[in-house]
């Protein structure tokens, strides 16, 4: 498994971020029973920037926590059952993997976010990579039963990190 984590923010907001990032990645990938070998890309940013990407790639003219590329559509999430078959560009030509996408994450966010919610920026982080991993393997949140599944499934592999809600 690859996992290229480039920390473009003012501060080291959290200390131990590749780390977190990285067994959010695992859990995320072994919850979901992903047979491949992948690579992740996930930038940690600030608002700013993560603006631009927004405006430039969804068209929304304003800051976000984090915002997901996969590199494969799927026709159910996580069935990874026909995808080599239906996405082979999604998997490296010299090495394998599956290149699942990129995430994109606001560090100003980050703490905005904790500070809201009542819980550590570390939890927040977690919480951040768990639901864009989601979305890296197909999960959307448009419908109510969408977003209840999702929001049982992040809290599922939050949890299985030992990152649970504080309070």
């Amino acid at each position: 498994m690859k996992i290229e984590i480039e920390y473009n923010y003012k501060e080291i907001l959290i200390p131990d971020y590749e780390k977190i990032i990285r067994r959010v990645v695992e859990e995320a990938l072994d919850y979901e029973n992903c047979p491949y070998e992948t690579q992740v890309y996930v930038l940690l940013t600030d608002n700013e920037e993560i603006h631009q990407v927004n405006l430039a790639q969804r068209q929304i003219d304003r800051p976000t926590d984090v915002l997901s590329f996969p590199m494969a559509e799927y026709t159910h999430p996580a069935d990874f059952s026909d995808l080599e078959e239906r996405e082979p560009d999604a998997f490296h030509p010299e090495t394998g993997e599956l290149m699942l996408g990129d995430i994109l994450i606001s560090m100003d966010k980050v703490r905005e976010q904790a500070a809201e919610y009542g819980h550590s920026e570390k939890r927040e982080l977690a919480f951040l990579v768990a639901h864009s991993m989601l979305h890296l393997m197909g999960y959307d949140h448009m419908e109510e039963e969408e977003r209840q599944e999702m929001e049982r499934k992040q809290e599922e592999i939050l949890s299985r990190c030992g990152y649970v809600r504080e309070g």
